[in-house]
């Protein structure tokens, strides 16, 4: 077999010449048409690209309506809690942050097996709309608890199901832009989250003032139904709206389709095609012999801890000493802040095709915050550390795109890698649950420990940017490839670009470089 080195773009890169087999594998797609995009006039590709990418931006955009009430449902609890559900429950602090953190067992349980099995399927729209609309059911029942063991179940399994939609939804998006857009729309996708921070405390502060007897129901189980059901209704949608794969997607033209094909090929220099030779546990056993993994595993899952203030995020405004509405209204603010900063920084990543700078500084970001935090009681000055602890999310966004570019083939190694780095990570969110227990001097304690984890974060990046700077010294001497290169993928590489020679005698293509 041959091995590959791959190349960046094909930008003044003169490409050695392939043929396609004339026979396909069950993974190979045939040339829609027989057109050869390749020798299309240029301003023609430039023209389909665009439509493609317009089309595509579209339909991926509603993972942005997928990921806020996918926060909702998640996060609601935090608002229902300041009008009373631990109370009514009768549930202690422990064993409230117990509530929260067993969401993230079966979150972590159930991600990578979610994440091998959308690789494989060839319509993971339908999946991700099903068990959009089984978690927007466990949501609904949340309104139903009666004690702690109840709420316990019901975290667990919602936590179980949610865990399919953050790491297939940037799978897919990883199988259709390359990695000079993909930080931007990861960007778009987190914005989601973020946004979702901010509508949740303005949902919360209107249902939790105006619902509150309804029916007879307290104000918070009428959250969960009203949240529970709107994720029902989207999930619905969500089967017609979101994209498939660049091989099966319907709404699109065949020369789009091709040119979505053709333009992941460019990216790196290999159709994005697992081979038909791989098992079903090829990819992760893969994941499980690359120690960049469990680098960024270990760093992903600091960086979550020192994120965990997301889930006490009113608790924290609360500190502020006002009541409950104006609590939750001002918790809205810092969220669109933050939004607004991760779309800049993760543009000014792409621009740049650097990662380590775009996430080290909004980290710092972060850390002025949690010092300000630590160092003061003074309301107007908490309140701005509020919006820069925020703003640290945005080093969060283009960590996920560096997960992406850092494990580019095949598709099955990248599935698990997704899933499996994301899985680990939920430990921070775990242990953070515990963090916040920590409530004297406006949780000065829990802003040291968040401090920390922090630091690490930042050692873990640096690590991994020299691991990948090695790497790249490697690849321009030819003494290491990116990924090994199996014959069927090579000769539908060879197809997508319509060029004429053996598939089976593809020469390494330099130019491949890790992103740092």
């Amino acid at each position: 077999m041959a091995r590959l080195e791959g190349h960046d773009s094909l930008s003044g890169i003169e490409k050695p010449a392939v043929e396609a087999s004339e026979n396909y594998t069950h993974n190979e797609q045939p040339n829609p048409g027989n057109l050869n995009v390749r020798a299309m006039d240029p301003e023609e590709r430039i023209r389909i690209e665009k439509s493609l990418l317009r089309k595509l931006d579209a339909r991926c955009s509603y993972f942005v309506v997928i990921y806020i009430l996918n926060y909702l449902d998640r996060n609601n609890i935090g608002a229902a809690r300041l009008k009373g559900l631990q109370e009514d429950l009768k549930l202690s602090d422990t064993q409230y942050a117990t509530c929260l953190s067993i969401l993230y067992v079966g979150y972590i349980l159930m991600q990578i097996p979610s994440n091998m099995f959308i690789n494989r399927i060839p319509r993971p729209s339908l999946y991700i709309a099903a068990v959009m609309t089984i978690w927007g059911l466990i949501s609904t029942l949340t309104g139903l608890a009666k004690g702690f063991g109840g709420m316990v179940a019901i975290r667990f399994l919602l936590g179980f199901v949610e865990a399919a939609f953050l790491p297939g939804a940037l799978l897919i998006l990883s199988k259709w832009y390359t990695r000079r857009e993909l930080t931007k729309r990861n960007a778009i996708l987190f914005c989601g989250n973020l946004i979702s921070n901010a509508f949740s405390s303005l949902v919360g502060a209107g249902v939790l003032s105006n619902m509150d007897g309804v029916l007879g129901h307290r104000a918070w189980r009428w959250l969960f139904y009203i949240e529970g059901a709107a994720t029902m209704f989207v999930a619905v949608l969500a089967a017609f709206i979101l994209p498939d794969l660049p091989t099966n997607s319907r709404g699109f033209t065949e020369e789009e389709l091709l040119v979505a094909q053709l333009r992941m090929t460019e990216d790196v220099g290999e159709a994005d095609s697992d081979s038909a030779d791989m098992g079903i546990f090829d990819g992760l056993i893969m994941v499980v012999k690359d120690w960049k993994v469990y680098l960024m595993m270990l760093t992903f899952t600091a960086y979550t801890t020192g994120l965990s203030f997301n889930a006490f995020f009113p608790t924290l405004t609360g500190t502020l000493g006002l009541k409950y509405v104006p609590t939750l209204l001002l918790s809205a603010p810092p969220w669109v802040f933050a939004c607004l900063f991760s779309l800049i920084n993760a543009w000014h990543s792409d621009r740049k095709q650097e990662k380590f700078g775009h996430i080290v500084g909004p980290i710092c970001m972060g850390l002025v915050g949690f010092v300000i935090s630590m160092a003061t009681l003074n309301k107007a000055a908490r309140y701005v550390a509020l919006f820069l602890q925020a703003g640290s999310y945005a080093g969060f966004i283009v960590f996920y795109s560096w997960i992406s570019s850092s494990f580019p083939r095949p598709p099955a190694k990248r599935a698990v890698a997704l899933a499996m780095i994301n899985a680990f990570s939920q430990l921070g969110n775990v242990a953070g649950s515990y963090v916040w227990d920590l409530k004297e001097n406006g949780y000065r304690k829990s802003y040291g420990i968040v401090t920390a984890m922090f630091g690490v974060t930042i050692v873990g990046c640096w690590v991994i940017r020299m691991v990948l700077v090695n790497q790249n010294k490697k690849l321009a001497l030819g003494e290491e490839s990116a990924w090994e290169v199996h014959d069927d993928v090579a000769n539908q590489t060879a197809r997508v670009e319509g060029l004429k020679s053996e598939g089976a005698d593809l020469k390494p293509q330099i130019g491949f470089r890790y992103l740092v």
